[in-house]
């Protein structure tokens, strides 16, 4: 993986950790009168800075916008958590290998 890509990786982490943020704030309110469920976005901006570059890349933030619902689905929201945990472990394993074949690379060991 090259560093580009380990930068977009790591800007993916950060969405996907104010996802998962935003909706334990959503299970969390569930109950509470008048709360209107909270989604994020990140994944479109982020894919088109990636095509622009690092700068770009690392100019992304988090979308965090009201949701349209007028009440909160826990389904949908626990679907959202599981596929958020998902995608964060996926992306963890991707780093995590990438930093072990550079070791390897580094004791020359390949």
């Amino acid at each position: 993986m090259s560093s580009f890509s380990s930068i977009v990786a790591l800007k993916a982490l950060d969405g996907l950790t104010s996802r998962s943020v935003v909706t334990a704030e959503n299970i969390a309110n569930a109950g509470t009168a008048n709360y209107r469920p909270r989604r994020v976005s990140f994944e479109q901006a982020l894919a088109t800075a990636a095509g622009q570059g690092a700068r770009a890349v690392a100019a992304v933030e988090p979308s965090i916008q009201a949701s349209n619902d007028l009440q909160v689905r826990l389904d949908l929201e626990m679907s959202t958590a599981s596929s958020t945990q998902l995608r964060y472990a996926a992306l963890i394993e991707v780093l995590n290998r990438q930093a072990q074949l550079r070791a390897l690379s580094i004791k020359g060991s390949l």
